[in-house]
């Protein structure tokens, strides 16, 4: 899941880079607004981190301009201002969420889980195609009932085209949603070698990675699954 941090207190933004990381999110950190919109009128992330008070472009612009441009990206405010009223102008101005500092990592990770869930249309903690589920909150694959073994890296792979099963995905996507510091280790081509991999390890199940060419991969139901 790609994740856009906007906070300008590089220290808070470091830790919540790295603490947010360690539980499976890519994330892309910018401390100035108006760079920030114009990377979300050109990239796709999956939810948007925003702090009210940064230069450039004040949280509160970025937030009217995007959604008057029908931009739907989840987005969660992370502010110190903590009035009602403030919660109410963010909410009504179309924030999906709003999280007042301080705050447990934790419950940032489960707001940030339920925003991506909303935003495709599903309520439940898990994503999943034919028998392959992927639970959010054990961070763990089952297929046929039983626990998937999977290498870190696969599973990020894997964690992509689940969320977006049914639907092509192209490498570059696949790459830009790896964590910072897998992304700086392997290419685009490195993914082809993580969909081999995966790809024997769905063999003989209901479900199945098919290469769209010129698109990308797509996870979907097995056409020939075993009755």
């Amino acid at each position: 899941m790609r994740i856009l941090l906007v906070e300008d207190e590089p220290e808070l933004a470091h830790w919540l880079s790295r603490s947010l990381e360690k539980k499976g999110f890519s994330i892309q950190w910018s401390n100035d607004g108006l760079v920030a919109y114009r990377r979300l009128q050109l990239e796709e992330f999956d939810a948007v981190i925003l702090d009210l008070g940064i230069p450039g472009m004040d949280g509160h612009s970025v937030l009217s301009r995007l959604r008057s441009e029908d931009n739907r990206t989840p987005i969660l405010i992370l502010t110190a201002r903590d009035s009602l009223a403030e919660r109410v102008d963010t909410l009504e101005s179309g924030a999906d969420d709003f999280l007042p500092k301080p705050f447990r990592i934790e419950e940032l990770v489960a707001r940030l889980h339920a925003l991506i869930r909303r935003s495709r249309g599903r309520d439940k903690p898990r994503f999943a195609c034919g028998s392959l589920a992927y639970d959010l909150s054990s961070q763990r694959f089952t297929l046929n009932g039983g626990l998937l073994s999977v290498t870190p890296r696969e599973a990020e792979v894997l964690r992509t085209l689940i969320q977006r099963s049914g639907e092509p995905v192209n490498k570059q996507f696949i790459l830009d949603r790896l964590t910072e510091r897998d992304a700086e280790l392997i290419g685009v081509e490195a993914v082809e070698v993580i969909i081999h991999r995966l790809r024997k390890k769905l063999q003989n199940s209901d479900v199945q990675i098919t290469t769209l060419r010129g698109i990308g991969y797509c996870l979907e139901p097995a056409h020939d699954a075993p009755a």
